[in-house]
């Protein structure tokens, strides 16, 4: 009787064993070509990260990252690496808007995009806005290996609380880095650091003027100089856009917020593309 009692007694737990369960991602897609279109080789999913593929409506495989979790938050993991084969094209986007919440401890959501890509190939990595709430902690890595001829679109759109809302972030983290490397050799390196008081932080006149939304926009490809031009007479007047070196082009520009911010990246990628904007954009 006494063992009976015992087995349907609830169990207890300290404190210490009341740690809240963190999210887990893994997204890993090849793409190929063949019979004239780009195709699914190999694709691996686990955890809450997810990819739909629309219906193609032209030679470029596209894709639609998907976090299950529903958002960011401090000790979550995600890492989505991406493979272009020769002469393939794929286009990445994510279903909306990734939202990262407060964090409480100590440690951070971590972010890693990994893109290869092969000759004569190209990848457009074009998700929506990331928006970062008061006491969020982000921490993301791109690495991107391109051969000597290959293209590469990557656009990272960031929101800095929802104006709509009355959100300002008075304390946080945003570390962001970015390393691209053609036939080896490293071309194009970028880090960000947001620490604190990131509202202030911004609303310096040397930093961001009290924008609210930041976006950049990378193109690396062998035509990249004959795009400067043009790309600049889209620009609004907070923004700028140089050729880093030969065949590596790179902007970044702010705006109030995040629909603002919109309105100036679709057409800076309609015109960057080789292929139509995804649909999601528009959604």
């Amino acid at each position: 009787m006494l063992a009976r009692m015992n087995a349907c007694t609830p169990l207890t737990r300290t404190p210490t064993d009341a740690t809240p369960p963190r999210a887990i991602g893994g997204l890993a897609l090849s793409v190929r070509y063949d019979r004239g279109g780009s195709h699914i080789q190999a694709l691996r999913q686990s955890g809450s990260l997810k990819a739909l593929f629309p219906r193609p409506t032209g030679a470029a495989l596209e894709a639609v990252v998907l976090n299950t979790a529903g958002g960011l938050t401090g000790g979550d993991r995600m890492q989505v690496t991406v493979g272009a084969a020769i002469g393939s094209h794929a286009i990445l986007s994510s279903q909306a808007a990734e939202r990262v919440y407060r964090t409480v401890g100590p440690g951070s959501a971590d972010v890693g995009v990994t893109l290869k890509i092969g000759s004569g190939a190209r990848i457009d990595w074009l998700p929506q806005e990331t928006i970062l709430y008061e006491a969020s902690a982000l921490a993301r890595r791109v690495d991107a290996d391109l051969a000597h001829d290959a293209r590469m679109l990557l656009v990272e759109p960031l929101i800095f609380g929802r104006a709509a809302m009355g959100e300002t972030l008075r304390s946080g983290l945003l570390r962001d880095s970015w390393r691209v490397r053609r036939a080896g050799e490293l071309v194009f390196a970028d880090a960000l650091l947001l620490q604190g008081d990131i509202a202030a932080t911004l609303a310096r006149a040397g930093v961001a003027g009290g924008a609210g939304a930041m976006a950049s926009v990378l193109y690396v490809g062998p035509d990249a100089a004959a795009r400067l031009t043009g790309l600049r007479q889209l620009l609004p007047r907070m923004a700028g856009c140089s050729l880093i070196r030969d065949g590596v082009l790179f902007s970044r520009l702010y705006a109030p917020d995040g629909f603002d911010l919109r309105q100036t990246l679709m057409p800076m990628i309609e015109y960057l593309s080789a292929a139509p904007l995804p649909k999601v954009w528009r959604l």
